[in-house]
């Protein structure tokens, strides 16, 4: 029976430029999901592991925003990625 740490492993990448929804950008398992990690850690992006969003976010075409059912999971993942890179969340210019 194989145990849960020989699966592969999977990642996800969201876009988030203040309008709209943010987007997967990037998804994959295995090799692919390696190389994504990678890139997020070259260019210094935060990551955060959370294996059954990752699941559901892979349900998500690429360069399509995440469904309003994983907005309140991913506002989460947003806030702690911008608190860690010492960034400030992005604002609607009708905000300003």
């Amino acid at each position: 029976m194989p145990s849960s740490t020989n699966t592969p492993p999977q990642a996800v990448s969201l876009q988030y430029d203040g309008d709209g929804a943010p987007k997967v950008t990037a998804k994959g398992q295995g090799y692919i999901a390696e190389e994504i990690i990678q890139a997020a850690k070259e260019h210094h992006i935060p990551i955060q592991q959370d294996s059954e969003l990752v699941a559901l976010l892979g349900q998500v075409q690429l360069d399509q925003e995440i469904p309003e059912k994983l907005y309140a999971a991913v506002a989460q993942v947003l806030l702690f990625a911008y608190e860690v890179s010492g960034k400030e969340l992005p604002r609607k210019s009708e905000d300003l």
